[in-house]
């Protein structure tokens, strides 16, 4: 029996395009001792992976290699096993995607945010490939920790009709903040309305600095940037003294060659004491748990809303993450192998 996997044949110039990812047929691995072998049913799809296909740093992520699988979080049921752990049948969240079939190491690669994880059967596997899993907590501990969300404040989340944009808004709304939203086109802005902004605006209806001025005209106090370029730019001219910048992405410049130029206001941090700070969710895997127990209270009663773009099958994949990348999604990006 084989496994098809997606390898990087080469790194993108640009947006990802035909001919820069292929797929190979492997077999089926034997798993050896503390190994087990999982059937992948539901793979993430995430702009970060363009990051990695670039050979950044391993600061952010190990990047790609060529010729080498790609990786990815993915949801899938355990088809043999030779770890205590982890028994056929059970339900597992790990971060080999990109394949039909995944090997993984009990004691998975790295740190132990990498490891495989056994999810809970009483919701929807994919579901910890969204809301209850690394892109919730990145929404959760970018407001609350990084933030650091203040009775009163107003909110700015770029990319509100993403994945950790949509749920960023959400989770700031039902903690009782004003929220205001970018989008792409009229009909994510009011997508975004519906997840409960008060305002938000399509950042190809002008320049994004006046449609923001104009939502926000009493300046902001939190800004959660999924976008980075003109997003942060025009950000950085109404956050109100004291204000937090929430570094979570920079979707605007990934397929960008070449350095990327600095906001050209930068210092309004300086003349208004703002607080700028990045971060990734695998920094704070010990508010997992918390986070979890109060996102499944809202996903159960309906507050929590997470819509899906889904595709359908390994060779979708290619033209899916291209997609993803131009803005062509609502929610977060899945596909179904």
């Amino acid at each position: 029996m084989s496994s098809r996997q997606g390898v990087l044949l080469r790194r993108p110039a640009g947006r990802p395009r035909e001919g820069d990812i292929g797929f190979v047929e492997v077999p089926v691995p034997e798993p050896g001792p503390g190994q087990l072998v999982v059937r992948n049913t539901w793979m993430s799809l995430d702009p970060s992976m363009r990051i990695r296909m670039s050979g950044g740093s391993d600061d952010y992520l190990p990047p790609f290699a060529i010729g080498e699988p790609l990786a990815g979080w993915a949801v899938g049921t355990v088809v043999a096993s030779r770890s205590a752990a982890f028994a056929e049948g059970d339900q597992v969240m790990h971060g080999s995607g990109w394949r039909d079939y995944a090997l993984l190491d009990e004691a998975g690669p790295g740190p132990e945010t990498m490891r495989p994880e056994l999810v809970s059967d009483d919701v929807p596997a994919r579901w910890y490939l969204g809301p209850l899993g690394w892109v919730g907590l990145t929404s959760w501990v970018g407001l609350l920790d990084v933030a650091v969300l203040e009775e009163g404040d107003r909110v700015f989340v770029s990319g509100a009709a993403g994945a950790v944009g949509g749920l960023a808004v959400q989770i700031a709304d039902r903690l009782g903040h004003e929220v205001i939203g970018s989008a792409g086109t009229a009909e994510k802005v009011a997508h975004v309305r519906s997840l409960g902004a008060s305002e938000a605006f399509c950042y190809k209806d002008g320049p994004v600095g006046k449609l923001l001025a104009e939502a926000a005209p009493d300046g902001i106090d939190v800004y959660f940037d999924n976008v980075g370029g003109d997003h942060l730019v025009a950000a950085l001219d109404v956050l109100r003294p004291g204000g937090r910048v929430a570094l979570c992405g920079a979707v605007s410049t990934y397929d960008t060659a070449g350095a990327v130029p600095g906001p050209p206001n930068l210092f309004n941090a300086v003349a208004r004491g703002l607080t700028l700070r990045g971060f990734m969710a695998r920094m704070y895997p010990h508010r997992l748990g918390e986070f979890r127990e109060r996102m499944r209270e809202w996903l159960a009663e309906g507050s929590i809303v997470y819509p899906e773009t889904v595709h359908h099958g390994l060779d979708a994949a290619p033209a899916a993450f291209a997609d993803l990348l131009a803005g062509g999604n609502v929610g977060k990006v899945l596909v179904e192998l």
